[in-house]
């Protein structure tokens, strides 16, 4: 089985090449993920592929993972350098942001997203 660091970084590289199937692959079928853009929270991989479909309509996101971490609740915390830019290629947001992830199984059950003055305790295993 492979570690959270490395799960996380193929889910990372497949969502910026807009694989929805391998990201979706990498999730239990009860997911809990944020939604971002239009706000409250989606339920199961399905509603997350429509999420991101709706998302990509409007929006073209990147997500770089800079920092891995662990906080004291055994959860996966990941620093990500986000950029958004509308279609037209025009910049919306350049910003570090914290993604919070609880894993189980070798699967993601849940993710958080957190503005960096809101990160949680963690210890570095960057």
């Amino acid at each position: 089985m492979r570690s959270n660091r490395e799960l996380l970084k193929v889910a990372y590289e497949a969502f910026n090449a807009r694989n929805i199937d391998a990201v979706l692959a990498l999730m239990r079928a009860d997911v809990d993920w944020p939604n971002g853009m239009e706000g409250g929270r989606v339920f199961g991989r399905e509603n997350v592929r429509g999420y991101w479909k709706r998302q990509w309509e409007i929006i073209d996101p990147r997500v770089e993972p800079v920092r891995f971490e662990e906080d004291d609740s055994g959860r996966t915390v990941v620093i990500v350098h986000q950029v958004v830019r509308d279609l037209a290629g025009n910049l919306l947001a350049d910003q570090m942001v914290h993604h919070v992830y609880s894993i189980k199984d070798g699967l993601i059950v849940k993710m958080d997203i957190l503005s960096a003055g809101e990160s949680p305790q963690a210890g570095s295993s960057n």
